[in-house]
């Protein structure tokens, strides 16, 4: 639901910019627009429209991933806090994208999501192409918008749950084969001329934002925009505005303007308003702040380990190689070479614990012989980087043809929680079985997130096993609690961590000892890239 305004009605005064981009058959549209007062990159119209677009906004000081979520999973592994969504609405080539944009660069938060209303045009039937096609279809109507898939789509990422989104392409209108992953984030950003037109997206959003630009200057910036970026000639854009965007605008969004809690006059000049947007947005974040392994360092314990977790069996042969990886005096090669050892013994493990059917095969003596064979559809492997893509090898060794995917979860150097910084799994994915490898678990928090991500892209929980040569207790704890049907699987458990959340006894910083990165001074460029894997 919608949070109540903190500022009902405000009208904040600004100066006028531009954020649309032109091009050589539209320059001459650009003395009739206003001066650009902000030194922000000129705008293009991309969000709908690009098959591949990067899951990331690079703004003038940062760049933002938008393809991460937020480390709102509490210790039962359920969202604590939905993320805070912002409609953006106002006529058509108001500065909207140019508005949300410039929010995004001042809010500074880790993940947000830009979500345009453009992609979610209706498919069009033959008929209506052919009026699309002469300019006669209306698509500045409620109608020409699927508010059924806009509201689900929020819904989920809301939620946190990763959304298939249409790519919507103007030259032809009509919607591309292929769809793009969007996942959740801190902030949702939802703009469009009908941002406001329907009341279940309206209940959707928490802060309602209405940019209100000229009508004169909307009209260049079309004129510019749709000549440029679109391929139309002057005749058609101007006929198309005078029958269908000038009427809709007066009739179904101008009105809106009233529902907003923040009214934009000028768009992205206005910087008072940019600013007391995004000094409400930071209100709202800060009491949902929670600190994952702070949480989770203090749930659980006392408790017995549970049933989902296999230890492999302490043999002497075992022990010994946990003897020599735990020894600080061990050299690289050496540990690396015992590593190998146990990860082998490890996944071995693991994989009795797929599932197996009878089955009886001959042998070359024309004897049946009754054996047992892989009961699912495929296995894959996913890596948490840096350390769990070291165990990559052994599962191949192991599990001929295995997929592999792989999860970059990192610790904010100032919040001390993980964070989704990157994401590659295999098409479908989710009717596997799935091995998930890391080298050492403490808190669970970041094993924890990518179950989470495993799940959101509906792999079932109960094919999900989780493997690592070396686990904390808590860790053990904080996954099994929040995902009790994940087999988690491990060569040996250690009672403690430390205020710093390593390992008691523990195995030292696995990823830095394994590529040879521990001897590198503290706060170093190759600090930072040995921690990027």
């Amino acid at each position: 639901m919608g949070s109540p305004s903190a500022y009902p009605g405000i009208r904040i005064s600004g100066c006028w910019a531009l954020g649309a981009e032109g091009s050589s058959s539209a320059e001459a549209l650009d003395r009739l627009l206003p001066p650009v007062g902000t030194g922000h990159s000129p705008r293009k119209r991309t969000t709908s429209q690009c098959k591949s677009e990067p899951p990331l906004l690079r703004t003038s000081k940062r760049t933002i991933y938008t393809a991460g979520r937020p480390p709102w999973y509490n210790e039962h592994g359920t969202q604590s806090k939905e993320a805070f969504a912002i409609g953006l609405g106002g006529g058509s080539a108001s500065g909207k994208t140019t508005v949300a944009r410039m929010i995004i660069e001042a809010l500074d938060v880790p993940w947000v999501v830009l979500l345009s209303m453009d992609s979610f045009y209706k498919v069009l039937t033959q008929q209506q192409q052919e009026q699309a096609a002469l300019h006669n279809y209306n698509f500045d109507h409620p109608d020409a918008f699927d508010f059924d898939l806009i509201v689900s789509t929020l819904q989920k990422l809301k939620q946190g749950k990763s959304v298939k989104v249409p790519v919507y392409d103007f030259t032809t209108h009509s919607r591309k084969k292929d769809w793009k992953t969007l996942y959740g984030a801190n902030v949702i950003i939802f703009e469009g001329i009908m941002a406001f037109a329907d009341k279940t997206l309206l209940e959707l959003l928490d802060m309602k934002i209405f940019v209100d630009t000229d009508s004169d200057i909307r009209l260049v910036r079309r004129l510019r925009r749709d000549i440029s970026e679109r391929g139309r000639d002057i005749a058609g854009v101007i006929k198309q505005y005078n029958k269908f965007v000038k009427p809709a605008f007066d009739q179904y969004i101008q009105p809106t303007m009233r529902l907003a809690d923040i009214v934009v006059p000028r768009g992205s000049g206005n910087t008072v308003a940019i600013d007391l947007i995004v000094q409400h947005v930071h209100s709202q974040l800060e009491e949902r702040e929670l600190s994952v392994r702070a949480a989770l360092a203090s749930a659980h314990q006392c408790h017995p380990l549970p049933r989902t977790l296999s230890v492999l069996k302490s043999t002497p042969q075992v022990r010994g190689m946990h003897t020599i990886i735990r020894d600080k005096e061990t050299s690289r090669d050496e540990f690396i070479f015992y590593s190998k050892r146990l990860m082998r013994l490890l996944i071995e493990h693991a994989l009795s614990f797929l599932p197996f059917q009878d089955c009886v095969v001959q042998t070359p003596q024309g004897q049946d012989y009754a054996g047992k064979c892989y009961a699912g559809k495929q296995i894959t492997g996913v890596s948490i980087l840096r350390a769990g893509e070291t165990m990559e090898p052994a599962l191949r060794a192991v599990c001929k043809d295995v997929r592999i995917g792989t999860i970059l979860i990192q610790t904010n150097q100032l919040t001390g929680e993980p964070e989704l910084h990157y994401l590659r799994l295999p098409k479908d994915i989710s009717d596997d079985h799935v091995i998930l490898m890391d080298c050492t678990v403490s808190t669970g928090a970041a094993a924890m997130m990518a179950v989470r991500v495993l799940l959101d892209h509906d792999v079932p929980e109960d094919k999900i096993f989780l493997l690592s040569l070396l686990m904390a207790e808590m860790g053990v704890h904080s996954v099994a609690y929040a995902f009790p049907r994940v087999r988690i699987i491990t060569t040996a458990v250690d009672k403690r961590v430390n205020d710093l959340f390593r390992i008691i006894p523990g195995i030292g910083n696995f990823g830095d000892r394994y590529f040879g990165t521990d001897a590198i001074p503290e706060g170093s460029d190759e600090e930072e890239a040995a921690s990027m894997g």
